[in-house]
């Protein structure tokens, strides 16, 4: 903590005293830990809603600033900063109230939410089909690697793989029946490359390798028959207790 950025946390010892004591003028009742370089803020009363993590806090190092950020089930939600922590107090209670993502950004408009975030929140539904419309995105954007079109494509055409969590890592193609970001891994697909085939693998990273086939379409048909039987659609992350 640099105390001529922060003479009042200075003063108090750590920024979790210094939240506390502000919970207490504002005549909320909030649990604060202490969380590396920061904190962790949660309502006490009402308590906070199911997956939703206690409100991260962070110290800015070159400028006075709170850096707040909220996840639920492995996803960051909602994010932002402020210099007041009045304003990280009730953003941590309406966070962990259940506001919607576009409340909280009407109640404190320095904290706000893309486009996965927003997904998230609508449900695993609305987050394949982001995933889906993003890959298709950024197949088409990559012109001179018809082979990674080509497995988009053909991929999106199963409707077995349609209606998993699908992304991409290095140009393999990743599917997960949960939309987490700690969720297991399904079955992968490497796109053909430099004279390579299309490997189907069980994992994003080299290794588990099922097989090798020539075309996109042989590359689908074998990830897909890889998948155990009655997979999806896929449902929410688990939780990101740990």
């Amino acid at each position: 903590m640099n105390p001529d950025l922060y003479p009042d946390l200075a003063a108090t010892g750590t920024l979790a005293v210094a939240l506390e004591r502000v919970a207490v003028e504002l005549a909320v009742d909030v649990n604060v830990e202490p969380d590396g370089w920061g904190a962790s803020v949660s309502a006490v009363s009402p308590p906070p809603v199911p997956f939703r993590r206690p409100l991260s806090v962070a110290l800015g190092a070159e400028e006075r600033v709170f850096l707040l950020w909220g996840r639920s089930r492995g996803v960051e939600l909602i994010s932002g900063s402020t210099t007041d922590l009045r304003d990280v107090v009730l953003a941590a209670v309406a966070w962990g109230e259940g506001r919607s993502l576009s409340e909280l950004h009407e109640l404190f408009p320095f904290m706000s939410s893309d486009e996965r975030a927003k997904a998230h929140e609508r449900g695993p539904a609305a987050v394949v089909d982001l995933q889906w419309r993003l890959l298709r995105e950024q197949a088409a954007g990559e012109p001179g690697f018809p082979e990674f079109g080509l497995l988009v494509e053909a991929a999106f055409a199963e409707p077995r793989l349609r209606r998993l969590s699908a992304f991409s890592s290095h140009w393999t193609l990743g599917f997960s029946a949960s939309t987490g970001r700690s969720s297991k891994v399904e079955v992968a697909v490497v796109p053909a490359c430099n004279g390579r085939p299309y490997r189907v693998q069980e994992f994003v990273h080299d290794g588990g390798v099922i097989g090798e086939v020539e075309t996109a379409d042989e590359a689908v048909s074998l990830a897909t028959a890889h998948l155990p039987v009655g997979l999806g659609p896929a449902v929410a992350g688990p939780d990101d207790a740990l």
